[in-house]
């Protein structure tokens, strides 16, 4: 009986290193996955497992971030000609009916050289994502949302 354990127990360790080093050859799995919640950020991978914000590691194609461009903009302008009118009475109780001129208010700005600005990239309730999950499978990355 115990030749038998041992063998069955040899057998059951060769099985084991043989899914391990199967398992080895394909370091990373790909997933998709569809963003259920955003905060706190929750993913139904292939609507067999809900992923939590400790399950996740976000890449920057996902989370809003600053970075630094260079610019050479103007401005559109939103003001044109216009004119205002005043009614009402002063303080003697005569009546006051002014109208100023027309003032062409119209104007651009120039915007140039390096500048800081946010992308906003964080991910939304309904957006499709590919998550990378590691070998051990502890963690999951979230790679990029599908593109539509």
């Amino acid at each position: 009986m115990s030749l038998l354990s041992d063998a069955n127990g040899l057998v059951e360790t060769l099985k084991r290193a043989a899914i391990e080093a199967v398992d080895a050859k394909k370091p990373v799995c790909i997933y998709f996955g569809n963003v259920i919640s955003a905060s706190p950020l929750q993913i139904n991978v292939e609507q067999k497992m809900t992923l939590g914000e400790k399950q996740l590691v976000l890449s920057r194609n996902v989370t809003d971030f600053k970075t630094m461009v260079t610019v050479d903009w103007a401005t559109q302008s939103s003001l044109e000609t216009h004119t205002h009118t005043v009614k009402g009475r002063d303080n003697s109780g005569d009546g006051i009916d002014l109208t100023t001129g027309e003032e062409d208010l119209a104007h651009t700005h120039r915007i140039r050289g390096k500048k800081e600005i946010t992308v906003h990239n964080g991910l939304a309730v309904g957006d499709e994502v590919i998550l990378f999950r590691q070998q051990e499978g502890q963690k999951f990355i979230v790679w990029d949302r599908i593109g539509k």
